[in-house]
């Protein structure tokens, strides 16, 4: 749904938002054009081990899905950008593929091959970086009690006392330090959320323990599994890392099983440690606060003007840099 603008400042944020939207799916057109310009037959060409990879982004991908296909040759590949389905604001908001109506899917790139008389159909999920600097990258974005509702309507059981203290760490209203009859003596930190370390420890070592025991999960509920009765999940994960200035462009590719693996293998759930340096709020000295993460997921308070108290999970900035996803990289970047 369109925000409605309540100032000429809110107006200036919103359409910033929607051109960054627009822009933020160059990735996946960079892919689709690459494969439509391939030959065809295509023959497929060795990659390295691993997960990171330079050159072409669209042959990377074509060939990594083909090795894990175990496809040595293909007669027809096309890639089909889905990305901007969901946040279009003008243009195509619905695509048809193989008879399948789309109007949104966890798969920014769906990709259609044919090897014979077989015919493959994959979604791949795409994640880019602009910077020279790889930066977090967005996994999954919507309210506390959404999330909550995902895990619940999976099997992944929670209490309302832990529903209630998700929404007490997003800051919905009525469950913010502000809203509380009287807050806690001594508290000194931003009146409209409450942070990790605060909410109830009952509350708080379920959702904990519901995080660790559930991870690979969860995990692949927040990558495949967002949108209700979607048609096309992602199969595969194509992230490009970082921008550079010289040379072929770095790849980061995945099967989302070899991701949720390799997530687990580097951590259960955990919090670190941090401080609120910036904005209305900042903390004054000795405050500091815990950010909860599993793997390399972490999560946090939106925080933005049109979204304040919406649930972002991220994928940890540079986390295809640090063992086990790529040990000879780490320390590269």
């Amino acid at each position: 749904m369109a925000l409605k603008p309540t100032s000429k400042q809110h107006a200036a944020q919103i359409q910033a938002g929607t051109a960054g939207r627009i822009g933020g799916h160059w990735f996946e057109r960079m892919i689709a054009q690459s494969i439509s310009a391939l030959p065809m037959p295509y023959q497929g060409v060795a990659l390295g081990e691993g997960c990171l990879f330079r050159g072409d982004p669209g042959q990377l991908l074509l060939n990594f899905v083909m090795r894990d296909l175990g496809l040595t040759v293909v007669h027809s590949a096309r890639a089909i950008p889905a990305g901007g389905l969901a946040t279009a604001e003008s243009g195509a908001k619905e695509l048809e593929i193989d008879g399948v109506r789309l109007n949104r899917c966890k798969s920014d790139v769906i990709l259609l091959i044919q090897a014979g008389a077989t015919k493959r159909c994959v979604g791949v999920s795409t994640k880019q970086c602009s910077n020279a600097t790889p930066t977090n990258a967005q996994l999954y974005f919507s309210t506390a009690t959404a999330f909550c509702a995902l895990l619940q309507s999976n099997g992944i059981p929670l209490s309302q006392a832990a529903v209630n203290a998700m929404r007490m760490f997003c800051g919905d209203p009525t469950f913010r330090p502000q809203d509380a009859p009287q807050s806690p003596v001594g508290r000194a930190s931003d009146p409209t959320r409450w942070f990790w370390e605060e909410l109830p420890a009952a509350a708080r070592d379920e959702i904990e323990t519901t995080l660790d025991t559930h991870q690979d999960r969860i995990t692949r509920l927040l990558l495949q599994n967002a949108y209700l009765g979607d048609p096309f999940p992602p199969d595969y994960m194509a992230h490009y890392t970082r921008a550079v200035e010289s040379g072929q462009p770095e790849v980061a590719i995945f099967t989302i099983d070899e991701f949720i693996r390799l997530s687990r293998s580097y951590g259960g759930f955990h919090t670190k440690s941090y401080r609120v340096k910036k904005g209305s709020h900042k903390d004054p000295p000795g405050v500091e606060h815990l950010a909860p993460r599993f793997g390399v997921v972490q999560f946090q308070r939106g925080g933005q003007k049109q979204h304040p108290t919406q649930l972002q999970f991220n994928l940890k900035a540079g986390y295809f840099y640090k063992s086990p996803f790529s040990p000879e990289a780490a320390g590269a970047a």
